[in-house]
């Protein structure tokens, strides 16, 4: 059980695990004890940066996911209008702008979605 408390202890706090030659029975830490856990500073640094950079990858994984499915609309658009042209009608000028124009406005919002590492890639 011990080992157990150990393991759990180092995994919330991100401290380092110490070696399992001492028991608490060794260090006269007898039932009904309270322990004080303190944690290093900068461990709990360490845990809000990793909250800050994962809630920053889940906003870009939304936003690209938002990017994407406007994308398929008009990639729905782009496949009429070449089956169109392909058939042999005649389409005008303004619809092929009008979607490279709406295609661009995706590209950069994609362009500008701010993430780093893993987010960015």
């Amino acid at each position: 059980m011990e080992g157990d408390l150990k393991k759990r202890l180092v995994q919330e706090t991100g401290g380092n695990e110490i070696d399992d030659q001492e028991c608490l029975q060794q260090v006269e830490v007898k039932d009904g004890s309270k322990l004080l856990l303190l944690e290093e500073m900068t461990s709990k640094e360490r845990k809000l940066e990793e909250e800050r950079r994962s809630d920053e990858i889940s906003k870009a994984c939304k936003s690209i996911t938002e990017v994407k499915a406007k994308v398929d609309k008009l990639l729905e658009k782009v496949v009429a209008l070449e089956a169109t042209v392909n058939g042999g009608t005649t389409v005008e000028d303004k619809e092929f702008v009008v979607l490279i124009e709406l295609l661009m406005r995706q590209l950069l919002k994609l362009d500008g979605i701010e993430a780093e590492g893993e987010a960015k890639v």
